[in-house]
């Protein structure tokens, strides 16, 4: 990192600097794996000796000192296990009203609310790139950009249908409906993971549209990109100019064409890895959100809260840290396996 060939080379640099970082944790933790391991070698020679009162502190040092060493070999199985190259990347969130109508949209903005809120607990920076609303408070459709580091690593098991259970407020007989919005959760590819070619973009402009009055713009700035090879279309509108759109645009393709190569590379792995946490197949059920009794259930894990409302206002840790546990897991056992 210190020569000038690579400092002077900021995206290498970057690269690099990301790499260490990664590392640090692992030689660290190693580093006091063996530091461990020489202190109990070192009591164990004490043993041999005569004097009771060091073998007795000797003894109840082993004990304390295999705990630590337990403990020590269980963090480090998991932090060799295959990582991730995407884990530490900033990502793009997309959020779908699906069945359920108004109700539908209601959710998808609730959803939107969770994840930005907990963008805003762990310090991240979020935009929102594109938006349809449904004026009722709600949205058809939402694109996130969210900033941060590990973003995408803690973010990446919310992919799928999240279902909610509840009475809508025009609902006079009380009755409870179930409805459903899709999130996708991308890694925001950058320059070096994938390149696309000016002449298989076809782009269009249109104006905005607002709230009314004063909001309406007037000028055609709002992006639309159709990605000629694969059909894919991404329209950015949210943005003040047609050239921050244009940019923003490409991102959001360039995170779907890239998140489209990995889930070919995902299915093809499949057959050796059949994985419950992170299949990566948006169209799996993978949470409830029951409002009458308060309860959130994910399916995957068959873990269920009773914390509703913390978890509405983006407190989704306990769930995120429960399912990378699981993934950890499978992992292990697959390792295990293989050996």
């Amino acid at each position: 990192m210190t020569n000038p060939d690579i400092f002077n080379n900021q995206e290498k640099y970057r690269l690099i600097a990301k790499e260490h970082s990664s590392l640090t944790e692992i030689v660290d933790t190693a580093k006091e794996y063996l530091r461990v391991l020489k202190q109990i070698k070192d009591d164990l020679a004490v043993l041999s000796e005569e004097d009771s009162i060091l073998k007795e502190i000797a003894e109840e040092e082993i004990a304390h000192l295999e705990i630590r060493k337990s403990k020590l070999e269980k963090n480090l199985k998991v932090l060799l296990l295959p990582q991730d190259p995407n884990d530490s990347k900033n990502l793009i969130l997309e959020i779908r009203a699906g069945t359920g109508g108004d109700e539908a949209a209601l959710f998808a903005a609730d959803l939107f609310r969770i994840y930005t809120r907990y963008a805003e607990r762990m310090r991240w920076t979020y935009k929102t790139l594109d938006s349809s609303d449904t004026g009722i408070g709600g949205f058809k459709e939402a694109v996130l950009s969210i900033q941060g580091s590990g973003a995408f690593g803690m973010l990446k098991y919310e992919s799928g249908v999240h279902r909610v259970q509840r009475v809508p407020k025009t609902e006079t007989s009380g009755r409870v409906h179930t409805s459903a919005a899709t999130i996708a959760v991308l890694p925001e590819a950058e320059d070096v993971d994938i390149q696309v070619n000016e002449s298989d973009l076809k782009i269009d402009t249109y104006r905005a549209s607002g709230a009314g009055g004063q909001h309406v713009n007037k000028t055609e700035s709002a992006i639309r990109i159709t990605h000629i090879p694969t059909g894919l279309v991404v329209t950015c509108q949210d943005e003040s100019s047609q050239h921050k759109n244009r940019a923003a645009a490409l991102k959001v393709l360039k995170s779907r064409l890239l998140a489209a190569e990995q889930d070919k590379l995902a299915a093809e792995r499949a057959a050796e890895r059949k994985s419950l946490v992170s299949t990566g197949d948006r169209s799996a059920k993978i949470r409830t959100y029951n409002f009458p009794q308060g309860r959130v259930t994910d399916h995957r894990i068959n873990f269920t809260t009773y914390r509703l409302n913390e978890i509405l206002d983006g407190d989704i840790t306990e769930i995120i840290e429960k399912l990378k546990i699981a993934d950890q897991q499978e992992l292990m056992a697959a390792d295990n396996s293989n050996n």
